[in-house]
């Protein structure tokens, strides 16, 4: 569908011919734009309620700037994941106003100002160095328009950190926990919690940790009911996931 197929669905709509909703269901087929080296589905907002993001790893920071070039215009909010410093800087020299979260590897932009749906989405890892994914997961969320908080290095060798902090659990409304090594913490929140429990094993370990290997087996192990697992370091599939949990179609501003 080109500019004159959509100047005639604005003039049926006008008309009388077409009604809003059915123009909608039309202009959410509307194909992709290929610019040779990626295809931007410039229509996922419309269809899934959130615009396509940019996976950085694996691309040129050429290539990246001409995405985020395309998918800028109609200032939608714009998420790019696994950015290097080099693409950030790239970025930020025709974007100015583009925000960098070094530890989680995420640019954003056009982000909006304030979070558009009631209650939260609590954040727990492990260790400290689990921080890097719960804050790609925490970026994700908050792009899509929702309130995260954080509770950082609570992990099961010493378990009183976590239930220092019982009533941020109690309260949240989905939680995402974040953790390496023998990945245990998930059971622990989701037995604490009635809220859904996103799991994210992380690669940190020693060598028996197989890389994120065994924290992800645990997780799927899980005894405590409520427990969903994503793959391991995706922080961003478990901030989109929270995201849609925490926002039911009722709460929508």
């Amino acid at each position: 569908m080109n500019s004159e197929h959509l100047q005639k669905l604005l003039e049926d709509v006008r008309n009388g011919e077409l009604s809003v909703d059915d123009a909608l269901e039309r202009v959410k087929h509307l194909p992709f734009e290929d610019l040779g080296y990626a295809k931007i589905d410039n229509h996922r907002g419309l269809r899934c309620g959130f615009p396509e993001v940019i996976l950085c790893q694996g691309k040129t920071t050429e290539q990246v700037v001409g995405i985020i070039e395309h998918m800028a215009i109609a200032n939608a909010p714009v998420l790019a994941t696994r950015a290097d410093p080099e693409v950030y800087a790239a970025v930020a020299k025709k974007w100015p106003a583009a925000d960098y979260n070094e530890l989680g590897r995420t640019i954003t932009l056009n982000a909006p100002a304030e979070p558009r749906y009631d209650g939260y989405i609590l954040l727990v890892t492990a260790g400290t160095s689990d921080i890097p994914v719960a804050e790609e997961a925490m970026v994700t969320a908050e792009i899509m328009g929702h309130r995260v908080k954080t509770i950082y290095d609570a992990g099961v060798a010493g378990i009183h950190r976590l239930l220092e902090s019982h009533d941020e659990i109690f309260q949240a409304n989905v939680i995402v926990v974040v953790a390496g090594m023998e990945g245990a913490l998930a059971s622990v929140v989701g037995g604490l919690s009635s809220r859904p429990v996103i799991a994210v094993p992380t690669s940190v370990g020693y060598g028996a940790a197989f890389g994120g290997l065994a924290p992800l087996l645990t997780m799927l192990n899980s005894c405590a009911a409520g427990v969903s697992v994503v793959n391991i370091d995706n922080g961003f599939g478990a901030g989109y996931i929270a995201a849609l949990i925490n926002q039911p179609l009722e709460q929508e501003k």
